[in-house]
């Protein structure tokens, strides 16, 4: 079986590094294709639909939490997260600090704490975590409080 790779332009392989097409240029894959390898952008999908109940989040997914309609809110973060999850949360309407939001930490630690789930208190926050390892767990990479 013969494979064909027909690019405009490859540059040599330099150590472990392969470089195609050129600076500025885009790299695109044929629709339906799939890729691995290429890492984690580090964004979140923001999901639009507000959570006003308890809820537990998606890998890759940030969502906006109203506690004013309904009282304080739980988030849980995923079960069996692996390394490079990601997921964000934004405060809907500033209530935080009146209605708080509770981050349930679901087995694993949140910024190296062993059991202990975080409460986030502060009016208008947002906080994006990333899950690091089985020690620090998942860690805030972004906090606006």
């Amino acid at each position: 079986m013969t494979s064909t790779i027909k690019v405009n332009t490859i540059t040599t392989e330099s150590g472990s590094t392969l470089t195609v097409g050129g600076c500025g240029k885009t790299v695109a894959l044929a629709s339906g294709a799939s890729q691995t390898g290429f890492g984690r952008t580090g964004t979140v999908d923001w999901q639009t639909t507000k959570k006003t109940t308890a809820f537990t989040a998606a890998n890759g997914e940030g969502y906006f939490v109203d506690t004013a309609a309904s009282g304080a809110v739980t988030m849980t973060l995923p079960a069996s997260p692996s390394v490079g999850n990601i997921v964000a949360v934004k405060d809907y309407n500033g209530n935080f600090s009146a209605a708080n939001l509770t981050i349930g930490r679901n087995g694993s630690p949140i910024n190296g704490g062993n059991d202990e789930d975080v409460v986030i208190d502060t009016a208008g926050a947002s906080i994006v975590l990333v899950y690091v390892d089985a020690t620090q767990g998942w860690v805030a990479t972004q906090d606006d409080s």
